[in-house]
């Protein structure tokens, strides 16, 4: 008998034996394991639910759906909580925003052939076994709608033996889909993939690098903006956690007339922003800042926004450069920014607006922050990946 004494960042239950680590338990919990691996709880932990979706035990896109929502978002902020802990930090926490189920906007699937034509899925956790999840409780209606489309798909992008990825976006005129295959794309398969696309509805088909269709232009909407994005290209995972992020940021920045938006993508931030202060948003891919400007062009009532394509990991904005912001807005990629959080701790900006999704990144570049006479009033954990690991939290900067 062995006794579940607490859980790892990534979900994995630590027992009393000090050696195992065991999957879809809680702390507290005593378990049997067989020689063969089998599990049987004995005493299950009063936080212990039954799954929503029929397909957690064999899929590995979920983690924790045999926790309580409570169970789960108090354990998310206490990974943050840690994190900062160990670098001396103990800000106030806000409450948790967990994304409802059947809210993720956007997923990478993969598909395969079979003997009855295609099956589209997550694989199951450490395996390449495919799983198909048509009962899915992670992503919106309308994405599920799209897999007789992604299995079509399969059947003309796979070899027999082969795998694809599939990234499907939900767009308002039909789901956004970009194929990643070794499969050659010919003039006869333009056709059939033209065909395939007017067939089933969808707004923009990419194979690899190269556009194959466009029918409806894939928008997405920033604050009332519309911007379509380049293929496959970073957006938040629900438009209920974007939301929440967007309230916090501009909350954080409310009073700042000139905000310098790094990191920036397609403009999550940078356009509803841009509703009440001039902005300058600064990404290192070039495709997204054109699809930012695009978007600005195209809008109503917005404030001036300049753009600038920039690798902020080798050429940080430097302080004198940061001299004409009143604030901040920050959202790095899960390492982090060091560099970039260095020239901003030596800068004259007053307030930052920090976004992460990565807690131990986030508790470095936060303590060069604090270090540096900045004042981390709060931080709260926006939970939009369900039932998974994986944190974001956005916090406020202040100097003192």
């Amino acid at each position: 008998m062995l006794t579940i004494e607490s859980l790892t960042h990534l979900g994995m239950g630590r027992a009393s034996d000090g050696r195992s680590l065991l999957p879809r338990v809680l702390p507290g919990e005593e378990v049997e394991v067989a020689q063969d691996g089998t599990m049987l709880i004995v005493t299950p932990s009063v936080d212990r639910v039954a799954a929503p979706c029929r397909h957690f035990k064999s899929c590995g896109g979920c983690a924790m759906q045999h926790a309580s929502d409570a169970f789960v978002a108090d354990w998310k902020r206490d990974i943050v909580a840690k994190a900062l802990s160990a670098r001396g930090l103990t800000p106030e926490f806000r409450d948790v925003v967990t994304s409802p189920a059947q809210s993720r906007r956007r997923a990478k699937l993969s598909g395969r052939r079979i003997k009855k034509g295609a099956m589209v899925g997550f694989h199951a956790k450490g395996s390449d076994t495919l799983v198909a999840v048509p009962d899915c409780k992670l992503l919106e209606p309308a994405l599920l709608a799209s897999f007789p489309a992604l299995e079509a798909l399969t059947v003309l992008a796979c070899s027999r033996k082969g795998e694809i990825d599939l990234t499907v976006t939900d767009a308002p005129l039909g789901p956004d889909i970009l194929v990643t295959t070794e499969k050659e794309l010919t003039s006869q398969l333009r056709v059939e993939l033209a065909a395939l696309a007017n067939q089933h509805g969808l707004s923009r088909l990419v194979w690899n690098d190269e556009q194959v269709v466009t029918i409806n232009p894939p928008a997405q909407d920033f604050g009332g903006t519309g911007v379509v994005p380049p293929p496959g290209a970073f957006l938040q995972a629900t438009r209920h956690g974007e939301q929440a992020l967007l309230q916090a940021v501009t909350e954080i920045t409310a009073k700042a007339s000139r905000i310098v938006d790094l990191f920036a993508g397609c403009g999550t931030f940078t356009l509803p922003l841009a509703k009440r202060a001039q902005v300058h948003a600064v990404e290192g891919e070039s495709a997204m800042m054109a699809a930012l400007d695009r978007g600005w062009r195209e809008g109503h009532e917005l404030r001036r926004v300049t753009t600038e394509t920039r690798d902020l990991f080798r050429r940080p904005l430097e302080p004198d450069e940061l001299r004409h912001y009143d604030a901040a807005v920050i959202d790095p990629p899960r390492a982090g920014a060091e560099a970039q959080i260095e020239t901003l701790a030596a800068s004259d900006v007053k307030t930052i607006a920090m976004v992460s999704c990565n807690p131990v990144s986030f508790a470095r570049d936060a303590q060069a922050l604090v270090d540096a006479g900045f004042a981390m009033p709060w931080v709260q954990v926006v939970d939009q990946f369900r039932w998974s690991p994986h944190t974001e939290v956005v916090a406020a900067f202040t100097r003192k």
